[in-house]
């Protein structure tokens, strides 16, 4: 089986290394600068305590496909069309990616379609660097069929996984833990506005509180908190690298790179689609979803709006009711 990984950031380049080092075929997919440096010089990976460069075999365009191959699509959920599209329907798709929407999206065009659920804390902000800050593994990945249930790919990518300094969990309800971390990256966008500012700890709690709202109206399962950390419990915690904590999430990390997209459409746009189909408001979602995206394409720096000034935008947003 070779695991093609589409994506060689953060998530997909921290994937990727793990299942190299555990002895597994892989092949990179990445584009641009970090590609020239993934080709020339290796993927630099460092982790609490060790720094390595591993030479992992790297493309950055679609290779002629063999029976075994799995993809690995670890983009942002905005690029999964464009990543995908140049792929052989035939393959098996699996989506390491946050948010909802991705497997629906490849199951348009791809037959077999796995969730990931994934608890990875990892940092690439350099081309041919990505930092993981899991400890002692590296992260915790959920995975299941889509839209239920389970097979032998899915149990034998959790066994690699597992035996690859990851958690590999098998789990028919895949998408219950998918909506569970949704929940959780709605918190992205506030990271990416304002940063680590504790005057904005009250915007966490509504946030969450209006996505969980909106999910338990539309009558869809989500996994709590308590049971992800007891998931992680023990086996997937984070550490500083070189004395220092990671910078900021995913989100955060597109601003920083000054990328000129953001996937807040598919975190906090989630839950403003599925108010709005049910007719309930979500000021919250609404405001932090078109304040990323603006940052997003003003290529603003990270954690430069106040909590004061988000506060305030989401009084406006809420006083001027449901439309």
């Amino acid at each position: 089986m070779r695991y093609i990984v589409i994506g060689a950031g953060a998530v997909g380049g921290t994937i990727g290394a793990r299942l190299h080092q555990g002895g597994h075929d892989v092949l990179l997919v990445a584009r641009g600068a970090h590609y020239e440096t993934l080709r020339e010089r290796g993927l630099r990976l460092i982790t609490p305590g060790r720094d390595q460069t591993l030479r992992v075999p790297v493309t950055d365009r679609p290779v002629p496909v063999r029976d075994g191959d799995v993809l690995i699509l670890a983009t942002k959920s905005q690029d999964t069309v464009t990543a995908l599209d140049p792929w052989p329907r035939h393959l098996p798709v699996v989506c390491a990616q946050n948010g909802v929407a991705n497997e629906r999206t490849a199951l348009r065009r791809f037959e077999q379609v796995y969730g990931m659920c994934v608890w990875l804390p990892a940092l690439h902000t350099e081309p041919g660097v990505v930092a993981a800050y899991g400890w002692p593994r590296s992260g915790l990945l959920h995975v299941g069929r889509y839209p239920s249930g389970s097979d032998e790919l899915a149990k034998q990518l959790a066994t690699d996984l597992d035996r690859s300094r990851l958690v590999g969990v098998t789990s028919p309800e895949v998408m219950r833990w998918k909506y569970g971390k949704l929940l959780t990256n709605l918190a992205n966008a506030v990271e990416a506005l304002c940063g680590p500012d504790p005057a904005a700890r009250p915007i966490l709690d509504k946030v969450r509180d209006e996505g969980a709202g909106v999910l338990e109206a539309a009558g869809i399962p989500y996994s709590t908190q308590k049971e992800e950390r007891a998931q992680r419990d023990g086996r997937v915690d984070m550490r500083a690298i070189g004395g220092a904590a990671r910078s900021g999430g995913s989100s955060w990390q597109s601003l920083a790179r000054g990328s000129g997209s953001i996937e807040a459409d598919y975190l906090n746009g989630e839950i403003v689609l599925l108010g709005r189909e049910l007719g309930i408001p979500t000021p919250v979602n609404e405001v932090l979803r078109r304040e990323a995206n603006r940052f997003a394409r003003e290529r603003r720096r990270p954690g430069s709006m106040t909590a004061e000034e988000l506060i305030g935008l989401i009084g406006e947003r809420s006083a001027a009711g449901f439309r």
